[in-house]
């Protein structure tokens, strides 16, 4: 099924109808769907690099859209969509500590979520179904999404063809370095 999924995607980011093909997996992966749009928009940049703002520019709409209806699933759906994605991905265990001191600390695990391999999805849900303020929710998503898909199109941009690889092989990682980076330099800011 998985494998099904990813041709699908790698064949879409080839068509005229790329672009609606590519806002649609952004919308869904923010919500449900398990292929992130990388996959799409990776081909995208590399085919069309002059394209690269725009099409970075619709992943992060896209996707924060998406994520404002993953909420949607949490704040009004929770037993009936919210629980069984939420089981697909294995984090049940995270719910209880999750809740605990989320509406607290919402705005940064929005922000590590949406630019680390950790499933955004959940995030979103659970940010609905924890209450966190829609406007906090819906900011830091923007912030993380926006970084997440503008640094990889810059890259492609810049270093074109030869960055695919890596990127594919490594864009968990670089976004994990980046997010402790930035958690760091604000908790040095913060105890200095």
């Amino acid at each position: 099924m998985l494998r099904w999924l990813y041709d699908w995607t790698i064949a879409l980011a080839a068509s005229r109808h790329a672009l609606w093909a590519l806002a649609g997996v952004a919308f869904i992966e923010s919500s449900f769907f398990p292929i992130p749009p990388d996959l799409l928009l990776i081909p995208m940049v590399i085919a069309a690099p002059h394209r690269a703002w725009l099409i970075a520019g619709i992943c992060t709409v896209a996707s924060v859209l998406g994520g404002g209806a993953g909420y949607l699933i949490g704040a009004l759906l929770m037993e009936q969509v919210g629980w069984p994605v939420i089981q697909f991905y294995g984090r049940e265990e995270l719910v209880a500590d999750f809740t605990v001191t989320y509406n607290q600390y919402g705005a940064w695990a929005v922000l590590v979520a949406g630019v680390t391999p950790f499933p955004y999805k959940v995030v979103t849900i659970l940010s609905g179904a924890t209450g966190l303020n829609f406007a906090v929710f819906m900011v830091a998503s923007l912030i993380a999404r926006g970084a997440r898909f503008f640094i990889v199109a810059a890259l492609l941009w810049k270093f074109g063809p030869p960055i695919r690889a890596f990127i594919e092989e490594r864009l968990g990682l670089m976004f994990t370095l980046f997010m402790a980076l930035l958690i760091g330099g604000f908790a040095a800011l913060r105890f200095l």
